[in-house]
């Protein structure tokens, strides 16, 4: 009895081997087949054949995809008669079908044309294919080219790379990429639709956003409910964003008009000289930077990083030591003859500008960055350069050395003193010749220093100092003569309010509008917002 029940069980096993051999054997043939459409279509030299060669390849994963597609992306894809053929970089030859290495390529077989439509069908797989790269980062890049593609073809790609992905930042890349491509398919599923717009809307950013409005198909009430309140959400957290990414320009030019402003804060608030040459002051320590850099490149390359390290003291030296020389040779004749004294530097503005154009010519040159000051990152919405986020370092370092040296040593109490009353100053055996000499240089130095960070945002050009000349009187102006603190207050305020304004007014319309606002201001309170204190001072 148990005999015939093992033979049927037995045979009922091996109509299912049956079964199931027939049907590897049938995918295997259905592989095979898809495999030769596209290699005949990559050699019929079409378009149009090329991009679905291309599809073809990545969407049955064939062993070579990636070999392929990137080989077609660098223009070494051959394709004929003869077959279809991978030129490698070192100049050999391999079957694009089976790997197998060629001692040459066949004589019909040519290079691979690309269009435009071709370049972005390539691009959208080489994405798509490293969505299963080893690394992370290359996964997670791989994630957002396809999320800004959108291409319907790497849907399976995608969502089998999901299943896979163990790094939490790739995973969310994927997921959002999956959501993008669920938003522009118009047969996906609504309840996949949705899922995938409350994805874009915890994503947040520009690229969501759009990907949003191109919302595609027949959207039912549900999802066009649920995609107004994602854009309204967007656009609000966005313009959040953009006010606090406005706040960050304003301290950005803040800081460079505190550095701009400093060195003649220190100028006019101790002898009271309108000195018109100090944005020349700034533009010699920019071009003492562009020198310095020259050097290194033609003597030690390898040194170029510390450029800036090596520039800031050769740049105060210049700048302090020709702020010495213009206040001993000119300015101490014209104490007390203040109209004298704008005329006189105003002219020597000139020269100083035309010496430099004599020496260097009247074009831009050229000032590089340090690798540490290059480059960006996001901050939330926030898109920071480094660039600018070390001037704002520099300019805070540069103003707490101005505080040590005022408060800290002989010669800022001495400062302080004539400052304050320059009578009662000599009287106490200050020799306020020194002082003046002194202090227009380290005010003069520092302009200089201003002009080293100030070469790494803007054109080194003989016409550097004059953008910031009337900018650093209304910081000084605004501040309270003399008073740092109200140097700082006063260059952030403006920075900030300026940076505030752009978007709505313009840059010259709000400029002109904070020239009025700080001229209305003056009237109210001539001396600043922060007055130095003293019997001079008060008389």
């Amino acid at each position: 009895m148990r005999k015939p029940v093992l033979m049927s069980f037995l045979y009922r096993l091996l109509h299912l081997g049956v079964i199931v051999v027939a049907l590897v054997a049938a995918s295997i043939a259905s592989f095979a087949q898809t495999a030769d459409e596209a290699f005949t279509r990559l050699a019929a030299d079409s378009y149009s054949d090329t991009t679905r060669a291309v599809e073809i390849l990545v969407s049955t994963a064939h062993p070579n995809a990636a070999l392929i597609v990137e080989a077609l992306n660098d223009g070494r894809l051959l394709a004929g008669p003869g077959g279809v053929v991978l030129k490698t970089p070192t100049g050999g030859f391999v079957d694009a079908r089976t790997g197998a290495a060629l001692t040459a390529a066949p004589a019909d077989v040519k290079t691979v044309r690309l269009n435009n439509a071709v370049r972005r069908t390539v691009q959208a797989a080489l994405g798509g294919l490293s969505l299963l790269n080893p690394e992370p980062a290359k996964r997670t890049a791989a994630a957002e080219a396809v999320f800004k593609s959108r291409d319907a073809s790497l849907l399976p790609i995608v969502e089998a790379a999901i299943g896979k992905e163990t790094d939490p930042r790739a995973l969310a890349a994927l997921r959002q990429a999956q959501a993008a491509i669920l938003i522009a398919k118009p047969d996906a599923a609504p309840l996949d639709r949705l899922g995938a717009i409350d994805l874009l809307r915890e994503r947040g950013d520009q690229d969501a956003l759009a990907t949003l409005r191109s919302l595609a198909g027949e959207a039912t009430p549900a999802l066009k409910d649920a995609q107004a309140r994602a854009i309204s959400a967007i656009e609000g957290r966005l313009r959040l964003w953009a006010m606090a990414q406005n706040l960050w320009y304003g301290l950005s030019l803040g800081s460079v008009l505190l550095l701009a402003a400093i060195g003649l804060a220190i100028t006019f608030g101790v002898m009271g000289v309108i000195n018109m040459a100090h944005g020349e002051m700034v533009m010699l320590g920019a071009y003492t930077t562009f020198v310095v850099q020259e050097i290194i490149r033609a003597n030690a390359p390898g040194l170029f990083d510390w450029s800036l390290a090596i520039a800031l003291p050769a740049a105060f030296i210049v700048s302090g030591a020709v702020g010495i020389a213009i206040e001993r040779g000119v300015i101490r004749f014209l104490y007390g003859r203040p109209l004298e004294t704008l005329l006189a530097t105003w002219g020597i503005s000139l020269m100083l500008q035309q010496a430099v154009r004599t020496a260097f010519g009247p074009t831009n040159r050229e000032v590089g960055a340090p690798s540490f000051m290059s480059g960006a990152f996001d901050l939330g919405g926030l898109a920071i350069t480094y660039n600018r986020l070390w001037i704002i370092v520099f300019a805070g370092l540069v103003f707490a050395a101005l505080l040590a040296i005022l408060k800290l040593t002989p010669m800022g109490l001495q400062m302080r003193a004539v400052t304050q009353n320059r009578r009662m100053a000599s009287a106490m055996g200050i020799r306020t010749g020194r002082i003046d000499a002194l202090t227009f240089g380290l005010g003069s130095g520092v302009a200089g220093l201003a002009g080293v960070a100030l070469s790494q945002i803007d054109n080194v050009s003989p016409n550097l100092g004059q953008s910031y000349i009337i900018d650093s009187f209304m910081v000084v102006v605004f501040g309270g003569v003399g008073n740092l603190w109200g140097t700082l207050v006063g260059a952030m305020t403006l920075g900030v309010a300026n940076k505030l304004l752009e978007p709505y007014a313009g840059a010259v319309l709000g400029k002109i509008a904070l020239l009025v606002c700080i001229i209305l201001f003056i009237q109210k309170r001539p001396r600043g917002l922060f007055a130095l204190k003293g019997r001079a001072v008060e008389a």
